[in-house]
């Protein structure tokens, strides 16, 4: 089952064509030979640009990982990771990670290697949390180059990676989300490593399968869901079966079904054994992993959350949550292109491409069909517990960009096919639009999961229709403006006096900033009424009133305010002289 990408096949039939019928075959191979050097020097280039863009990225991590706050859920993580560590150090004797808060029911991958690389990180330890998961978000990139170069060559894996590079909301989450990135990263990487699988059929090889354990265990030791990637290989291998018993009858079929699951058994020892590792709760019970998947399907948890200007219940979510805050919240880019790949697959099956040799080529695409789609047709029919928008589905989205991709390569090839100056422009159109989503994205810098497309009406639109900081990162960015502001105000230096600050919204995101004339007061308190400043974001309608004061700082995206911060002191002339 190995298949010539159609630009390749494309390419070749123009130069049989240009042969001539009368040509000698001499000239017609030469010019075949011509054809595949100049096709495969341009896939050298797409190349090339793929891993140009990943070591950008790679650069604007380390330059910009400082800028992001700490979000709402890690602190809890990173003590499950501690704790997990603990686990271990103390030879399996010390088990309280089994019993914290409800941290157990997720694997430990991420919170147990932060916890080891702390002791040697030249950064603080949310600060390399922040790092790690940057890192594990461009390795999530690579993944859908790689995933979309495998489908459909060089130039489709570059789209893929630079669309997945400008949604805000992987690219924005890439920095502080520390459990929805690795999980999305580990994800595209099996429907990789699966489809490699897929296009060496019936005799997969033992790299291939290995590989495709490394990354299923690994992903499994985040998230249970990642038992996903396990069907979607399963239902590809299934239909491949189908196929076989349709062309070659039972006998062949049934041959092909031992060779396939004898090949795949080593795979099975290698994911089990990385996901015992990393969630040693999983494996302490054999059915703890299933406990863990009934449990998350429908998370015991009631909250308020916004959508389309109301507030609904986190527990019994409309079933066009998902669709909806898709249809918002990817660039308008993915959307189209995702929706030109299913305009131009239903044309091709219509049209009975589905017959050519008895339907084989099908099966490849079978994982990334059902990696954007099955999670939210499943998330219509069973509507489980859901809250901040995407953040737990986030996983779609390099499926869906991967797709995006091919579309748009494809479009792209047909317009060169009218010649090389309707070609140029193609590409000068898309590059306008990526231009426009990165500066986009750069003058939203650090809030960028924030980013709502233009459908909402942009971040004008979403306001108050959908949830925005949730994770309170932008309270960071107004603590490190509110400290300038002070230090300002006496000529560079720390103020004489302590001051105060109460904050309305994610106080981990400026407790571990705060310098030493600055103290954090909260609700508990009792004199919190009383504090010298208050910081509140506005995703909770009702903190920016909680406290009056002087305005002096908002930090906003696309002219939206997230955080504002207000002065409370007496006014200079009220303050008494001592």
């Amino acid at each position: 089952m190995n298949y010539q990408s159609p630009a390749e096949l494309a390419a070749l039939g123009k130069a049989r064509q240009a042969s001539g019928s009368g040509a000698s075959s001499g000239a017609g191979s030469a010019a075949v030979s011509g054809v595949r050097y100049e096709h495969r020097r341009a896939g050298a280039l797409w190349d090339d640009l793929s891993r140009a863009l990943l070591l950008c990225l790679l650069i604007i991590a380390f330059l910009s990982f400082r800028s992001y706050g700490i979000s709402t859920d890690e602190e809890v993580q990173h003590i499950y990771g501690k704790k997990l560590l603990s686990f271990y150090l103390s030879g399996f004797t010390d088990r309280s990670a089994f019993h914290f808060k409800d941290l157990y029911l997720y694997g430990g991958l991420f919170d147990l290697v932060t916890a080891l690389l702390v002791h040697v990180s030249p950064f603080e330890e949310y600060e390399t949390r922040h790092l790690l998961c940057a890192l594990v978000g461009v390795l999530g990139i690579a993944g859908s180059w790689r995933y979309a170069r495998l489908l459909g060559g060089p130039r489709a894996g570059f789209l893929a990676a630079a669309l997945l590079a400008l949604s805000g909301v992987y690219y924005g989450a890439m920095f502080n989300n520390t459990k929805d990135v690795p999980f999305a990263a580990g994800m595209v990487w099996t429907l990789y490593f699966g489809t490699r699988i897929i296009n060496q059929l019936p005799s997969p090889s033992r790299s291939a399968v290995l590989k495709f354990g490394l990354v299923l265990g690994l992903t499994l030791a985040i998230r249970v869901g990642a038992v996903l990637a396990g069907f979607y290989l399963v239902a590809a291998l299934s239909l491949y079966v189908v196929l076989v018993a349709w062309r070659d009858g039972l006998a062949p079929a049934l041959s092909d079904t031992r060779r396939i699951v004898l090949a795949l058994l080593p795979a099975l020892p290698v994911a089990y054994a990385l996901m015992a590792l990393f969630w040693p709760w999983a494996v302490l019970n054999p059915l703890n992993p299933l406990e863990a998947l009934r449990v998350v399907s429908h998370f015991p948890i009631d909250i308020q959350t916004l959508f389309m200007g109301e507030m609904v219940r986190s527990s019994d979510p409309p079933a066009l949550y998902l669709p909806v805050y898709l249809a918002v919240k990817l660039p308008e880019a993915v959307l189209l292109g995702a929706a030109a790949a299913v305009v131009m697959a239903g044309v091709w099956l219509a049209r009975g491409g589905w017959k050519a040799r008895y339907g084989f080529p099908l099966v490849r695409w079978v994982p990334l069909v059902l990696g954007a789609f099955l999670p939210i047709i499943l998330f219509m029919l069973l509507r489980p517990s859901v809250y901040n928008g995407i953040r737990h589905f986030l996983f779609v989205a390099p499926p869906l960009t991967v797709m995006a991709g091919l579309a748009i390569d494809r479009l792209w090839m047909r317009t060169e096919g009218f010649g090389r100056r309707p070609g140029q422009v193609f590409g000068a159109a898309a590059t306008v639009v990526a231009v426009l989503y990165a500066w986009q994205l750069g003058c939203m810098h650090p809030n960028q999961y924030v980013y709502y497309n233009q459908f909402a009406g942009g971040m004008k639109g979403a306001e108050g229709n959908f949830e925005l900081d949730y994770w309170g990162n932008s309270q960071h960015e107004a603590l490190e403006e509110l400290i300038e502001l002070v230090e300002r105000e006496n000529d560079g230096n720390p103020p004489p006096r302590q001051y105060t600050l109460t904050v309305c919204g994610n106080t981990l995101a400026v407790r571990f900033e705060l310098p030493p004339w600055l103290k954090l007061v909260n609700g508990i308190e009792p004199d919190w009424r009383k504090a010298d400043f208050f910081m509140a974001f506005t995703q909770v309608k009702r903190c920016p009133s909680l406290l009056n004061g002087r305005p002096i700082i908002e930090i906003a995206a696309d002219d939206v305010p997230l955080t504002i911060v207000k002065d409370r002191r007496p006014p200079p002339a009220e303050i008494p002289s001592e």
